[in-house]
């Protein structure tokens, strides 16, 4: 379909509150879906919420597979189309982590997250999906719906002596993990 504009940090569109979607299994839907699909590939992205590419509904994408070069050793993530979620911690364990963004290039930064969440929302059918995860797979869907508060991970980094250019940091891996 069509690979869109990424919005980048500093563009308002970022910071807002995301509308829940109200109709499922539609054209428009099943299209914007793709469209995200084909962003998120293009770019080799972990995850892509539809702020990202300035449609302000509660909708993100998500998923890995052993063939994207920015994730070396990271676990697969299954691709998920996730509408209207809602996470919620399981416990008060934190993990840190570096995290990037395709809305902030060439950034990384040391990033809490919840260590295990429950995620719950639909897929483009209207379908319920309710996942308990950990680990990255639970990194990437808490930064992803991040996105949907307008939330940008810096907005999260508590030790800004861990932020910084990936070239900087990681000069032998170059770009690194964004999104």
């Amino acid at each position: 379909m069509t690979v869109r504009d990424i919005l980048r940090m500093g563009d308002p569109r970022l910071l807002r509150m995301a509308e829940p979607v109200t109709a499922f299994d539609t054209p428009a839907l099943h299209s914007l879906i793709q469209d995200m699909h084909d962003t998120m590939a293009a770019a080799q992205g972990a995850g892509l919420a539809a702020p990202q590419i300035g449609v302000n509904l509660q909708l993100v994408i998500f998923g890995s597979t052993a063939l994207n070069p920015r994730y070396p050793g990271r676990p697969l993530v299954p691709r998920t189309v996730l509408i209207n979620p809602v996470i919620t911690p399981l416990g008060a364990d934190e993990e840190e982590d570096w995290e990037g963004c395709l809305s902030v290039p060439g950034l990384r930064g040391i990033v809490p997250r919840w260590a295990q969440v429950r995620y719950t929302g639909f897929d483009a059918l209207g379908h319920a999906i309710d996942r308990t995860v950990s680990g990255f797979h639970a990194r990437v869907v808490q930064h992803e719906c991040d996105h949907l508060i307008g939330k940008l991970y810096p907005m999260r980094v508590r030790d800004f002596s861990r932020f910084g250019f990936t070239q900087v940091l990681f000069p032998d891996i170059g770009q690194g993990d964004d999104d």
